[in-house]
């Protein structure tokens, strides 16, 4: 696949109709790529799109945002909806199909079945978003069974995410593969999201104490402090010097099951959600402590 010149990528709406593209395109020996979103892209988004771009025939991405994993006083209503800007953003990549659909198209009338997601769901996001996850694998399966394609990226920003939706896709004999890519970052560290727009200058000030409470834990840990409850309250402290009160976790935990740590382990998971103003924020970073030769 190239990515120059742009070329205006192909708008499908149906699901049966998407469904067909993809089969019929796989049965002519291609190589498709999925990037699910909500749209309101970003690099951190173009960046999955260009590796699927790089390793497929054809990159097909879903622009829906989701009602079912909003829980309620969450920002549903006001998530931003930007499908032109999205659909020139996508234009550098091509072949590109971008799915679509409508609500009633993912949630008809009379659809009742729920997609129980796996045990790692319940810490951490879990515990602050306890209807988050139930929508997140109801969506991401119904979207894999529309878009069956051959592997599907997904970013590490959402590291809890990636790892309810791998577990989802081995216990339901999901054929496609999952792939998580890196967490794409501005200059300054701040970790790309489609809820940045929401900050303002000083907000957006403050939040940059979320990647660095990060790096201080991840040096901490390289300096050979192995203190995991003591690291977790320098990140809070980090936070909380830079006026950012609500903190729903700042935890090291196991990087397959999310329990938190009280010691750390030659691989941890560090993960944050905060709330600065009204928006709430997430970031992590994997630290491996194992000694090369």
């Amino acid at each position: 696949m190239s990515n120059s010149p742009k070329l205006t990528p192909e708008l499908i709406h149906s699901p049966k109709e998407m469904r067909a593209k993809v089969i019929e395109a796989q049965r002519s020996g291609l190589k498709v790529g999925f990037v699910p979103t909500m749209g309101a892209l970003h690099e951190g988004h173009l960046s999955l799109v260009g590796r699927a771009a790089a390793e497929c025939d054809i990159a097909v991405v879903s622009i829906f945002v989701n009602p079912t994993q909003f829980g309620p006083n969450e920002d549903f209503s006001k998530y931003p909806r930007t499908l032109d800007s999205d659909v020139e953003m996508l234009s550098q990549y091509h072949p590109v199909w971008v799915f679509c659909p409508e609500a009633a198209d993912m949630y008809p009338p009379g659809m009742s079945t729920v997609v129980s997601p796996p045990s790692v769901a319940l810490p951490l996001e879990g515990e602050f978003r306890p209807t988050h996850f139930a929508g997140v694998t109801t969506i991401v399966l119904k979207l894999f069974n529309i878009v069956p394609a051959d592997i599907a990226y997904f970013g590490q920003k959402d590291y809890q995410q990636a790892c309810v939706l791998r577990q989802m896709a081995i216990d339901l004999d999901v054929a496609t593969r999952i792939v998580v890519c890196p967490i794409v970052r501005e200059e300054d560290g701040l970790a790309m999201s489609s809820r940045n727009r929401y900050l303002s200058p000083e907000e957006r000030t403050a939040a940059l104490s979320i990647s660095r409470a990060l790096r201080v834990a991840t040096e901490r840990l390289e300096a050979g402090d192995r203190n995991a409850a003591s690291i977790a309250a320098g990140m809070r402290a980090e936070m909380n010097a830079a006026g950012i009160r609500e903190i729903d976790y700042a935890v090291l935990a196991n990087p397959q099951t999310l329990e938190t740590l009280q010691t750390a382990t030659d691989t941890v998971v560090i993960l944050i959600a905060a709330r600065v103003g009204q928006t709430r924020l997430i970031d992590n970073c994997v630290v491996s402590l194992t000694p090369t030769l």
